[in-house]
C-alpha cells in the first residue's frame, strides 16, 4: 500500500494538471456546454481508482470499446476527492469511484456538480482484523478502525450497529457519528483516513475497510472479513459519473451501455468471486 495518501493526493493532483497542460481532457471552459454534441471521436477520459474500477474500465478498453466505436482513456486516482474535482473542473470527462451518499455529501460541501449516470458494481463494506479470527473475540477493550470521511463512517457504523457490537441512538441513519452510538460497548475507536485503513490493521484489533481499498491490499472481502455488508437492497452500488450537463454526451452513452453489458457481469463474477457484485441499473440522481 501507499506510504502515505497525502503523496498520493499530491500525484493524483500532478496527474490532473498533467491533464489539463497537454490537452488530453475536455477544455474545462466548455466542459458543461459539451453534452451530447462532443466529437464521438474523441477520448473519453475517466478518472477512476485503481480497484476494481480502473481494472472494470481496462476491461471494457481492451475487450469492447473498439467494436463499440469507443475511445477511452482511464486515468488512476489513489484518493476520493481529486476525482470530482477534476471532473468539475474538465481535466476528465467522468469518474467511477464512489457510491451515491459519498456523491450527495460531496456535492454539498465542495459546490460542485457532479451527478450519477448508470450503476455498475457494488464492494461490500467489511470488517477485518489480523488479531482475532471471529466477530465474537471482539470485546471490550478493543480498538476499531473506522473511515473517517462521514459517509462511509456512517456506513461502518451501521455494519457494526447490525452486528451487535454497539448501539445506536435510535432514527440514526447512514449519516451516523461516533457522537452517535449510544452503547460502545466498552469498544475504542479511531477514525482514519479510508485509504490507510488496511495499514491500521496492525495497529488496532480490527478495521472496518472499503472494498477497493481491501482487494489492493490482498484482502479477499468474501473469505477474509469477520462480517461483510449485505447486498441486498445495499444503496451503496457504485457508479459512472459526469459533470451535469453531460449525461447525453454520445461517448458516455456508450461507455454506460457496455460498463452494463454482459460481459462485464462475467468479468466482475469471475474476477472478484463475491468481493465485488455486479448493480446494474439506472443510477438515481
Amino acid at each position: 500500500m501507499r506510504k502515505n495518501i497525502k503523496l498520493a493526493a499530491a500525484a493524483s493532483a500532478a496527474l490532473a494538471l498533467g491533464l489539463s497542460a497537454c490537452g488530453t481532457a475536455s477544455d474545462p471552459a466548455s466542459a458543461s456546454a459539451a453534452g451530447a454534441t462532443a466529437d464521438e471521436s474523441k477520448t473519453l477520459v475517466v478518472a477512476a481508482s485503481p480497484t476494481p474500477h480502473a481494472d472494470i474500465l481496462n476491461y471494457v478498453k481492451d475487450n469492447l470499446a473498439k467494436k463499440a466505436g469507443l475511445n477511452l482513456e482511464v486515468k488512476e486516482f489513489t484518493d476520493y476527492v481529486l476525482p470530482n474535482t477534476a471532473t468539475e473542473g474538465g481535466q476528465v470527462d467522468a469518474n467511477f469511484f464512489q457510491h451515491k451518499p459519498y456523491l450527495d455529501d460531496f456535492n454539498k460541501k465542495n459546490n460542485t456538480h457532479i451527478v450519477p449516470v448508470v450503476n455498475v458494481h457494488l464492494e461490500p463494506l467489511g470488517l477485518y482484523s489480523k488479531k482475532v479470527k471471529d466477530l465474537k473475540e471482539i470485546k471490550s477493550g478493543h480498538t476499531v478502525a473506522v473511515p473517517n470521511d462521514t459517509t462511509n463512517e456512517g456506513r461502518a457504523l451501521k455494519l457494526l450497529a447490525d452486528n451487535g457490537l454497539i448501539t445506536l441512538k435510535a432514527g440514526v441513519g447512514s449519516d451516523a457519528k461516533l457522537s452517535d452510538i449510544e452503547d460502545k460497548k466498552g469498544l475504542e475507536f479511531k477514525e482514519i483516513e479510508a485509504a490507510t485503513l488496511p495499514r491500521a490493521l496492525n495497529d488496532v484489533d480490527a478495521a472496518v475497510i472499503n472494498g477497493n481499498y481491501a482487494i489492493e491490499a490482498d484482502l479477499k472481502p468474501a473469505t477474509d472479513s469477520l462480517v461483510l455488508e449485505k447486498s441486498d437492497g445495499n444503496p451503496y452500488a457504485n457508479f459512472l459519473a459526469v459533470k451535469k450537463g453531460n449525461e447525453k454526451d454520445a461517448r458516455v452513452a456508450k461507455l454506460a451501455g457496455l460498463l452494463n453489458s454482459p460481459e462485464v457481469k462475467k468479468f466482475i463474477e469471475d474476477t472478484y468471486a463475491g468481493s465485488v457484485v455486479p448493480a446494474f441499473g439506472t443510477a438515481a440522481n
